[in-house]
């Protein structure tokens, strides 16, 4: 399948739009790494992933996709719109009083592509697991995508799985870690260094791929050679290297980005730097 990168390139713009507005809007959330991993979302549901907008909990024969680090739902929220999930007004709801679009993905209030709550960091990796296995059991061969935040990966849980998926060989599960470096009190290398993550991931038995995850073409090319290694026998680990606040300078980079929302200054300074063909919600 062909790929127009300047097409997906100007989605990802929109979507950063949509992101520091929603988080304005309520003075509440996480754009840091909403913004650093929305290339990624882009190029995961307008390409990727096969996927359908006419929504179902099962799943059955299309990929799935779980959002383990679940504080960055602006980006998510505003991909599962703008692909035909829900409407883009309801995104001017976020974080308000009975909204679908809450701080958190949730499942009680029925949001469409939302299969689980998350954001109690480190479940993700095991209710991927499961679904991935639930796969095999019903002869689906379709694929179980899932992220995770790297700060995220301080939580036990996720390498408890992370042995699971080798020794099982839930080789249909294909995992990336936002490797921005920066978490809410700081840097993950100043609040516990992770170590070598490659080296890591492959002791423990994971195929591993790196990626560039604000660069869409390397985001396909690496997407796309995971999607190649599936069904042999090992789990996929993609690394992917990312800027907290990618494409608001004032932002990128710093954990103090994490969960603070932009003043009205702020949101005016970052509009100017997202120039869009697209319309605002």
């Amino acid at each position: 399948m062909s790929v127009d990168i300047q097409k997906l390139e100007n989605v990802a713009v929109q979507v950063r739009r949509d992101i520091v507005r929603m988080v304005h809007a309520c003075q509440s959330g996480h754009p840091g790494g909403s913004l650093g991993c929305t290339d990624f979302f882009v190029a995961l549901y307008f390409h990727v992933l096969n996927h359908k907008a006419a929504f179902n909990m099962d799943g059955k024969g299309e990929d799935l996709f779980f959002l383990s680090n679940g504080h960055i739902s602006p980006v998510w929220y505003s991909v599962l719109a703008r692909s035909g999930y829900f409407e883009t007004s309801e995104l001017a709801t976020f974080r308000k009083i009975n909204s679908r679009v809450q701080g958190h993905p949730a499942t009680h209030e029925h949001l469409p592509g939302i299969r689980i709550a998350s954001g109690s960091l480190g479940q993700g990796l095991s209710v991927g697991i499961g679904a991935a296995l639930s796969k095999k059991l019903n002869l689906d061969t379709s694929l179980v995508f899932t992220l995770h935040g790297d700060g995220e990966l301080q939580e036990g849980q996720i390498w408890e799985a992370a042995m699971f998926a080798p020794h099982n060989k839930v080789d249909n599960l294909i995992a990336t870690i936002d490797v921005n470096g920066q978490q809410i009190d700081g840097s993950t290398e100043r609040v516990l260094s992770l170590g070598n993550l490659k080296a890591k991931w492959e002791a423990f038995g994971w195929d591993v791929l790196e990626m560039n995850g604000n660069d869409m073409q390397d985001i396909i090319r690496v997407l796309e050679l995971a999607k190649s290694k599936a069904h042999k026998g090992r789990p996929i680990a993609i690394l992917m290297q990312t800027n907290m606040g990618h494409g608001v300078d004032f932002m990128m980079g710093s954990h103090k980005w994490h969960g603070v929302a932009p003043n009205d200054d702020q949101l005016a300074a970052a509009l100017l730097q997202l120039e869009s063909t697209l319309e605002d919600y």
